[in-house]
């Protein structure tokens, strides 16, 4: 009990002698707090506005650097705030220097996918919403930040890359520009007519309002194969027609071959039996 009453008095005479000074750093403190929360909200909607006027900064680095600010920001409010009380953050600076050191090599590949991100970010090699290919990995871009992006591919499957492994590999962004090439090839027999085949076709394109008229549509021979002449059909088309011109031209060029009378070859084995001969014996 004696105790009890000991503690209570020194605590008192503490308050006595310290009160004010408390009082004081706790209103200096508030004060603080609210003066930062003012700064850092103006801070971060300048840095917002400046980042988007300039147009050089992908919405991702955006998010991420905004982030950053605004924790360094609360970060030096809360030195200030602690100075207030007499703590000294000299041993906690030079513990995280060393914690951070060690981090460092714990979370080198984390780090290698940030600043792959900050790669990723300032090039725009592609966005949301955009088809592309990486390295033989093919879906359209659902999601990206600084460690990672998500494809969708087009049977539904959720695909992860690291932006590390994003930015190593080779890049093929199939929604970045407006027209699209289809590349179709048709092969026909050697002993069809040429012109009335390349004639055939234009007539079809001519049929496909997505065909672009310029640039022109080509329709030349290509090659000649092993059983067929094989010609080159390569229509421009707007980026979100490529694939319904694609299927349309094949169903179609199919059908008026057989209408023309028009033979599409296709791989053929001739197999020729040579009969033994009748042994007798002498």
């Amino acid at each position: 009990m004696e105790d009890k009453f000991a503690f209570l008095n020194n605590m008192y005479a503490w308050l006595l002698d310290n009160g004010m000074e408390l009082v004081t750093n706790i209103i200096v403190s508030v004060i603080i707090l609210i003066a930062a929360k003012i700064v850092i909200s103006v801070v971060i909607k300048g840095l917002r506005a400046a980042l988007k006027k300039s147009g050089k900064v992908s919405e991702i680095l955006e998010k991420f650097s905004v982030n950053i600010a605004r924790k360094a920001l609360w970060l030096v409010a809360g030195v200030l705030i602690l100075g207030q009380f007499g703590i000294d953050i000299g041993p906690l600076v030079a513990g995280l220097g060393v914690t951070g050191f060690i981090l460092g090599f714990a979370f080198q590949e984390t780090i290698g996918n940030m600043l792959a991100g900050v790669m990723i970010s300032l090039n725009k090699p592609f966005g949301i919403g955009e088809y592309v290919d990486i390295g033989g990995v093919s879906g359209t871009v659902k999601d990206m930040d600084m460690i990672s992006i998500t494809l969708h591919t087009p049977d539904n499957k959720k695909i992860v890359m690291a932006n590390k492994v994003v930015w190593g590999k080779p890049i093929t962004n199939f929604s970045a520009l407006e027209t699209r090439r289809v590349d179709l090839v048709f092969g026909i027999a050697y002993g069809a007519d040429i012109n009335q085949a390349k004639e055939i076709i234009r007539k079809e394109m001519a049929k496909l309002p997505e065909i672009l008229p310029e640039p022109e549509p080509l329709v030349e021979v290509f090659s000649l194969g092993d059983s067929s002449v094989n010609f080159a059909v390569k229509p421009w088309v707007k980026n979100s027609d490529y694939w319904k011109v694609f299927y349309a031209l094949n169903q179609m060029v199919k059908y008026v071959f057989d209408e023309a009378g028009i033979e599409i070859p296709f791989p053929q084995l001739d197999v020729h039996h040579y009969g033994s001969a009748e042994v007798k014996n002498v």
